[in-house]
């Protein structure tokens, strides 16, 4: 029997580049499910290429397009935010890639691992906002989380080497994004264009601000401590600018494991697809003699103070991640919009963290309380400032 895959998100960038693979790796690979957020129509060119029998589309408003463009193919359509819980939880699924951008994938991942699906994550936030419950739910319903993200794919395959126990810390690397080599000075007017120019990696706007802002390594961080039930002060960062080590492992005796590769996301997806088996993939193939050289620092903090709040948020555990999540969800709304500087992301972040009173073992409820708490702090003090200096 093929495998059969429900691919949340597929309009995006992991999940084009999920079929791609699912292509290449041909009929024992099976597309039975596709969602969309309001890209109706690549959702329906999808749709016919691959016959899933189910398509979504979480904005409700576009489902009336879709039925117009696919209402005449065998295929059942769902509509708004729980038809990813639908498809999560429909039996004839095997594995659920989560490709989602924010916390919308939160419930889809929730009811994944209430069945004891494998759950090829691609966001972070599931994890980031509610790490403790998600990963206790899959180790009682049997579930199995493998990561699709570039950084985490490279721990866990590093993580092969040996034992949990083995490990001394995870070493999580980062390009460093368009700033690395600019001065904090430089980076006080950097516009919107400039934080959308990553040097390496083909992503969408949010993930690439958040590069920018460093953002998302802090998330990678909390991410890391969850799955792979490491403490936060055993997980680094280094900044790699050739993106070509995608991360490491150093254990007990000293051996450091490395996974490398081409900058390719397909490479990760494949595996998480395919594990605990390897098979021919379509990424370029890594030729160390043209790389030359392979170069490592340690991020500047004062530069980067994303990533000195999320460890801090991370430390405190409880709402605090959910609080970084979702502060800097709807920052990086507002500055995608023009409404805000490219450092205020990073002082609404810190303005919400220092005004939030951390729950330490939140229920479900008491997080998405917390992250609705920070958008609406972020959005009062958006509205409060014309020029986005935040109030301390």
């Amino acid at each position: 029997m093929a495998k059969q895959i429900a691919i949340l998100g597929s309009t995006g960038s992991i999940g084009t580049n999920t079929l791609r693979v699912i292509d290449a790796l041909g009929p024992d690979f099976c597309v039975a499910a596709l969602s969309a957020h309001s890209n109706v129509e690549l959702l329906a060119q999808q749709a016919r290429r691959y016959r899933p029998a189910v398509v979504a589309i979480t904005d409700a408003a576009c489902a009336k397009q879709l039925q117009d463009l696919i209402g005449d193919l065998d295929i059942e359509i769902l509509s708004g935010p729980q038809a990813l819980v639908e498809i999560a939880e429909a039996e004839e699924i095997d594995t659920i890639v989560t490709a989602i951008v924010g916390a919308a994938g939160l419930w889809a991942a929730f009811a994944a691992c209430g069945k004891g699906k494998t759950i090829a994550l691609a966001n972070k936030e599931p994890l980031v906002i509610a790490g403790r419950l998600l990963t206790s739910l899959a180790k009682e319903n049997g579930a199995t989380i493998l990561p699709i993200d570039s950084e985490h794919s490279a721990v866990f395959q590093a993580m092969q080497a040996g034992t949990h126990r083995q490990v001394r810390k995870i070493i999580l690397t980062a390009s460093g994004g368009p700033f690395r080599d600019k001065s904090p000075e430089d980076i006080e007017n950097v516009t919107l264009e400039q934080a959308l120019a990553h040097p390496v990696w083909d992503m969408g706007p949010k993930i690439t601000v958040d590069s920018a802002t460093m953002v998302n390594k802090a998330l990678e961080v909390i991410e890391a401590r969850w799955l792979f039930d490491m403490p936060v002060d055993k997980i680094e960062v280094l900044i790699h600018p050739e993106s070509i080590v995608h991360s490491l492992v150093e254990f007990v005796d000293g051996s450091v494991i490395a996974q490398l590769s081409q900058p390719d996301m397909c490479i990760p997806i494949q595996y998480a697809l395919t594990y605990p088996m390897r098979a021919p993939g379509i990424a370029e193939r890594l030729r160390l003699e043209e790389t030359k050289k392979l170069t490592f620092f340690a991020p500047d903090m004062d530069k980067f103070r994303a990533l000195l709040l999320g460890y801090e948020a991370a430390r405190a555990g409880g709402t605090a991640p959910a609080v970084f999540n979702a502060a800097n969800e709807a920052a990086v709304q507002d500055f995608l919009a023009k409404k805000i500087r490219f450092v205020t992301i990073v002082e609404l972040i810190e303005h919400c963290l220092d005004k939030h009173n951390v729950r330490t073992t939140p229920s479900i409820e008491e997080l998405l309380e917390a992250d609705a708490w920070a958008r609406n702090e972020v959005a009062k003090e958006v509205a409060h400032t014309s020029t986005g200096a935040i109030k301390q």
